[in-house]
């Protein structure tokens, strides 16, 4: 799930993007265009009803493609992204437009 916050001070929006609580983990990290890939860079808080959450700044009018990495081992999409795009190892990306 993403929630967006659109600040008028300043060209960004705050994207909080949540897990569905079915992830079961013990960390999940986000990683997409907004770190260059990194599965190390964006580390999610553990909520006590199941899910993960973090919050970004991101640049206002931009698309950015990304997944959730859990365990350090599988790949999940956010089902109620913006819109998704193939990728190059034969799945999708979940993509944030903001």
């Amino acid at each position: 799930m993403l929630k967006k916050q659109f600040l008028k001070s300043k060209p960004v929006c705050k994207v909080t993007f949540y897990t569905p609580s079915s992830i079961e983990a013990e960390n999940v990290y986000l990683v997409g265009d907004f770190n260059e890939w990194s599965e190390s860079a964006n580390e999610m808080e553990p909520l006590k009803d199941g899910r993960f959450k973090l919050t970004l700044e991101l640049d206002k009018n931009n698309e950015y493609q990304f997944r959730y990495l859990v365990d350090k081992s599988e790949w999940h999409n956010d089902w109620e992204a913006d819109k998704y795009v193939s990728n190059p190892f034969s799945g999708d990306n979940s993509v944030v437009v903001t």
